[in-house]
């Protein structure tokens, strides 16, 4: 956001209004959805384990935050994820 806002000349928070405004919803609720998107993907393919690597590799500061948001929008913890939906591959 600090980027765009310089290079647009908008304030961070003109920035995140219009966002909201045209896409509907904030850009830290993108970033996150694209985040679990990405987590999601590596954890099917057998590319990455739940953890912290996992977690710094998608840009969270630490383990515990991306735990909180992957259980908030999908339903269960990353390792009970991996438990329940990739077994037998």
């Amino acid at each position: 956001m600090a980027q765009l806002s310089e290079l647009s000349g908008f304030s961070e928070r003109q920035l995140q209004r219009l966002f909201a405004h045209y896409v509907g919803v904030s850009p830290k609720w993108v970033i996150a959805r694209y985040r679990l998107h990405e987590a999601l993907a590596l954890l099917q393919s057998g590319e990455a384990r739940p953890g912290t690597e996992l977690a710094l590799k998608l840009g969270y500061f630490d383990q515990a935050h991306f735990i909180r948001d992957f259980t908030r929008m999908i339903g269960l913890a990353p390792a009970k994820y991996v438990q329940t939906h990739t077994d037998g591959q």
